[in-house]
């Protein structure tokens, strides 16, 4: 088992599968916001695995957060587990804020976030919530297309779990979901304060391209940004939506649906920039890459979707929301050890490995390292938060990437 892939040369910033003389080295200090029904697992599980090739250290969540930072809570350093500090990488779910994150993290951390079309998103948090949220319960036979006729008969802005039910997205950044939508001033300073933290916002829909500006943004490899889609319901948990209704989602997440437009907008002028035939060459070698690893891992051919009764290895069976969502997962061949080395077999296990479950097996892990006393780097020195954040920036032009400042400014707006 190998995963060696061939160095290419593009034409465009180099796709390097080595390091080579004279290359910036890989930027390793990484705070990523996970946001809701985004792509955002198969994205946190991406950089769990970079952590552990380059012995990094990931902030986890204190046991009593459970595998998320105590959300829907105003993040703080107290909600990270001590044996996970300092961290280099910081990626499970958190509702952002600013100052804190500034604390916790190093000088040059990278901030990145993802966004999703809000009605396919919207649609999502309805069906998998709708045991949670009491806005969703409390619609006739959970039906969408009720509550978006009046949003107002079912929605309570205080309520537990209110947060999926209207602008997640401006939630989860830190922002107030329930500012009215004719507060175009406040809807405009929001998108600033997002755009000067955040040195890229990933859009789901264009998730291998976001990847591309993300390994250049990084001088990360190619072998950093292999994946393999997690956390999906089946199609029979999904439901299409009847003309009419995307517009409608629109205007009920009105801010989530500004963020959207403006980031989509913002994620395409800079993949022009970078030049549309190097990115389309590298989202092709991308995916042929991520085919020979997950043929490799799965005795040849493409694996096939289980559910979670279906999976034999506990360690892959996925998280149930409730009885009417069936999210699907992966199972690795009984066979899978003939000829592979034990590191190999972590890798395939780790990369199709839920967020529960990996959240669990990383903090054990630098559970045992943290006893050990080894520490990969002293501590960071406390500073104030009035120093300005130093970036270091990326290799290559790849436009209004680079130009932002890192972190100066507290994105909660409230």
């Amino acid at each position: 088992f190998s995963m060696t892939i061939e160095a290419f040369h593009l034409g465009c910033p180099a796709l390097r599968s080595h390091p080579a003389p004279g290359l910036k080295p890989k930027h390793t200090n990484v705070a990523f916001l996970k946001t809701h029904k985004t792509a955002s697992t198969t994205m946190q599980n991406l950089l769990f695995r970079f952590a552990e090739r380059n012995n990094l250290t990931v902030a986890l969540p204190v046991q009593a957060c459970s595998h998320q930072f105590c959300y829907p809570r105003s993040f703080t350093s107290h909600f990270v587990h001590p044996h996970t500090l300092p961290p280099n990488i910081i990626t499970s779910h958190m509702r952002f804020n600013k100052a804190e994150l500034l604390r916790l993290m190093p000088n040059d951390t990278m901030y990145i976030t993802i966004l999703r079309e809000p009605g396919s998103m919207f649609e999502s948090l309805f069906s998998y919530y709708n045991q949670y949220c009491q806005s969703f319960k409390r619609v006739p036979n959970g039906s969408l297309e009720a509550f978006l006729q009046e949003p107002w008969r079912y929605y309570r802005p205080d309520e537990k779990d209110s947060m999926y039910a209207r602008n997640t997205l401006t939630f989860d950044l830190g922002g107030d979901k329930d500012r009215p939508a004719t507060d175009v001033v406040y809807a405009r300073a929001f998108l600033a304060e997002v755009e000067r933290v955040f040195s890229l916002v990933m859009i789901a829909e264009y998730f291998d391209e976001s990847l591309v500006l993300l390994r250049h943004l990084l001088s990360w490899d190619l072998e950093d940004i292999l994946y393999v889609k997690l956390n999906m319901r089946t199609p029979s948990s999904k439901r299409s939506l009847t003309p009419g209704l995307p517009s409608k989602i629109r205007a009920w997440n009105s801010l989530d649906a500004r963020l959207y437009d403006h980031f989509n907008a913002s994620l395409w002028r800079q993949l022009s920039a970078l030049g549309p035939a190097c990115v389309a060459r590298e989202v092709r070698l991308l995916r042929r890459a991520q085919e020979r690893l997950m043929r490799s891992c799965f005795g040849g051919r493409m694996p096939l979707l289980r559910s979670a009764a279906q999976i034999k290895n506990k360690d892959l069976r996925p998280w149930q929301p409730s009885g009417k969502v069936d999210i699907v997962g992966y199972d690795l061949p009984i066979n899978l050890s003939r000829g592979f080395s034990s590191q190999a077999q972590e890798l395939c296990l780790k990369l199709i490995m839920p967020e529960v479950q990996y959240t669990r097996v990383l903090l054990r892990s630098q559970s045992l390292r943290y006893r050990r006393g080894y520490q990969l780097r002293p501590p960071q020195q406390s500073r104030p938060l009035q120093q300005p954040i130093r970036t270091v920036l990326p290799r290559g032009d790849i436009g209004p990437i680079v130009r932002h400042r890192v972190g100066i400014v507290c994105i909660t707006l409230v």
